[in-house]
């Protein structure tokens, strides 16, 4: 019975081991093939392997014959091509919200779509830094959970974290339960945001995914995001994340900039290439867009110094002047 068993799963079998063990630098052959099928159990002849290779081929699997670097077969097309691989792998090593854990269980199953001989030579040249990743496992459940909630349109409870200094100078972990309308999630600054309404408040508020716990979706439903911002009919998570600066909330305003064109590619990197140029003149431009002007915005454009003039509003021109003021008062010997 398990002859039998072991017969009818062959083709699927090589399949895997074309999969596992081959690739365009190490072809594996038929007599190869025998010998994995065998520590499956199965007994295989190298002519049923052409033959159920051909059936493969005809199937559709994209399996090459070669002979170079030696002769054999390789699987050419996976369902993902080895850069794609690279660059979901780098993606989940760098992002900081993503816990150890969770980190090697993923970069594993990205792996597992490459041939053993890739695998092996992508992990001797990567390095993944563990120091700043979250240790909050529960971030994939409020994921889950978040989503739902949006989906459906019900509220979320939770409890948020925040670190503070106590009275002896220690680090000491703040928690606070909030009841939340959630709106949209947004990845921005290697850290995973909810954009939400807390039900006391006209606003939006964002919180880290990485400091909630407990998160729980009520049968209540949610607060309509048109009463507490500019969207009617639907929230543009897209937009929205163009307008929010290191993911501080604000008043939103039509805001006039006048750049050097040295950083042009620094401009369009964060408003995109479809802003209104108005002008260009002296080796500068100006353009409008939309933005909450905020302390995010702020520190960002104090970041090119005076490549960057705010012409309007004259509120965001007054924030950057009394930033201005604070640090020279600071930084200031007298």
């Amino acid at each position: 019975m398990e002859a039998r068993v072991g017969s009818k799963l062959k083709i699927l079998y090589i399949v895997d081991i074309l999969r596992k063990f081959s690739d365009e630098e190490n072809p594996i052959n038929a007599t190869e093939i025998c010998e994995k099928l065998a520590e499956y159990g199965i007994k295989a002849e190298r002519k049923a392997i052409y033959d159920d290779i051909e059936n493969l081929i005809f199937y559709g699997y994209d399996i090459i014959k070669t002979r170079t670097p030696r002769s054999g077969y390789f699987l050419a097309s996976r369902e993902f091509e080895l850069p794609e691989i690279y660059l979901l792998t780098d993606a989940v090593q760098s992002a900081d919200f993503i816990t150890p854990k969770k980190t090697r269980e993923l970069v594993g199953k990205l792996e597992a779509m490459m041939s053993k001989e890739q695998a092996r030579a992508r992990e001797s040249s990567i390095y993944i830094e563990y120091k700043n990743k979250c240790d909050n496992e529960e971030i994939y459940f409020s994921i889950d959970t978040l989503r739902q909630a949006i989906e459906t349109g019900k509220k979320v409870t939770l409890k948020y974290r925040t670190r503070q200094i106590d009275e002896n100078r220690k680090i000491t972990v703040r928690e606070r339960e909030f009841k939340l309308s959630p709106y949209a999630l947004i990845w921005m600054e290697d850290h995973y945001y909810l954009v939400c309404n807390n039900e006391k408040y006209n606003n939006l508020m964002h919180l880290r995914l990485d400091r909630m716990k407990t998160v729980r979706c009520t049968t209540e439903n949610y607060r309509h995001f048109s009463e507490v911002c500019d969207y009617k009919d639907r929230f543009d998570t897209a937009d929205y994340a163009l307008k929010t600066f290191n993911m501080f909330g604000g008043e939103l305003c039509e805001i006039e900039l006048s750049c050097n064109t040295k950083i042009l590619e620094q401009v369009i990197d964060r408003f995109g290439d479809k802003i209104h140029v108005i002008g260009v003149e002296d080796g500068r431009f100006s353009f409008r867009t939309k933005g909450l002007v905020s302390d995010g915005l702020v520190g960002w454009l104090m970041e090119f110094g005076g490549d960057i003039e705010v012409v309007s509003p004259s509120s965001l021109r007054t924030m950057i002047g009394e930033k201005l003021k604070l640090l020279q008062k600071m930084y200031s010997n007298n």
